[in-house]
């Protein structure tokens, strides 16, 4: 594919059934042996090439047998119904990884872990995010629904905030750590609950994370 310049800066919510914190954002094996994953992003600032995709939003869900980097995955992507041909177009040449610089984002480590990609579905996205907060709401059509919250204290239910950071990640640089949970109901069905969840402040291009 003919190399474009691309840039999403926005809010991202991740919720997996790892375990909190996620062994997996530290080269870890995934708690349960296997990776399930429900992420959505809400573009706040983008473009690829000359078409801008300011106030998009979309999400994936995600599965792998074991780790990730183990493959013969499968993945979905959701689109905002509201981008035009041209959006749609574009939004899937980044979720599809090849318009990345290997291994540099998230789109392109994943795509090519997969084995099996579901028809992408044009629908109703909404997501309110609050990634200091560690709080967000999500939801997909009548597909999906998620949420998130921050981690409470089991000895006197405060707020416990904690942060990932990863100076060479491919997703993000900072992380909050949030709890997570998800029903979805599309070709990948999950169901999380109080597990893992990342909120983070995204800002990507083909060659990573923006620093």
């Amino acid at each position: 594919m003919e190399k474009i310049d691309w840039r999403i800066k926005g809010l991202e919510f991740v919720n997996c059934n790892c375990d909190l914190g996620c062994p997996c954002q530290f080269m870890g094996r995934p708690s349960h042996g296997d990776c399930e994953a429900f992420a959505a992003v809400k573009i706040e600032d983008g473009f690829f090439g000359d078409t801008r995709l300011d106030d998009l939003s979309f999400a994936m869900t995600l599965k792998w047998p074991g780790a990730i980097h183990e493959g013969n995955g499968t993945a979905q992507a959701f689109v905002d119904e509201r981008a035009s041909p041209q959006q749609r177009e574009a939004l899937m040449a980044i979720l599809s990884g090849e318009t990345s610089e290997p291994g540099a984002t998230f789109f392109n480590v994943f795509a090519s872990t997969m084995t099996k990609m579901h028809d992408p579905v044009f629908c109703p996205i909404q997501i309110d995010c609050d990634v200091e907060a560690r709080k967000a709401s999500v939801r997909v059509a009548d597909l999906i629904e998620a949420s998130g919250a921050p981690i409470l204290s089991p000895v006197d239910g405060s707020e416990h905030r904690a942060r990932i950071d990863l100076p060479n990640g491919f997703e993000y640089a900072v992380a909050e750590v949030a709890t997570g949970r998800t029903s979805a109901h599309a070709d990948i069905p999950m169901e999380l609950n109080a597990s893992h969840s990342h909120l983070s402040h995204l800002d990507i291009g083909p060659a990573g994370v923006h620093r």
